[in-house]
């Protein structure tokens, strides 16, 4: 899958590009987890994608503990080893 540049500016680039579910999806799934509204939810969700693309705007990779990493390789292409992959290779 092609992900965009992440070093575009935050209006050129929508949040979710490349993601097999929708936001709408995430946010009921989360709520329904977690207890809370799906606005609230969906908050949750837009808060960490975009603290997610601030530190890989910033150069620095962006860890989700019990999923992975995402960084940017040299090109400023998107990068994602999920935790699993980390400890085994």
């Amino acid at each position: 899958m092609e992900y965009p540049d992440l070093r575009q500016s935050p209006q050129k680039l929508g949040c979710y590009i490349g993601v097999g579910m929708k936001k709408r999806e995430i946010a009921r799934q989360l709520a329904r987890q977690s207890g809370v509204t799906a606005g609230e939810a969906a908050d949750r969700l837009d808060f960490a994608v975009h603290e997610i693309l601030a530190r890989l705007r910033q150069g620095k990779a962006a860890d989700l503990p019990g999923v992975g990493t995402f960084s940017l390789n040299q090109d400023g292409k998107l990068a994602f080893v999920r935790e699993n992959e980390k400890r085994h290779g």
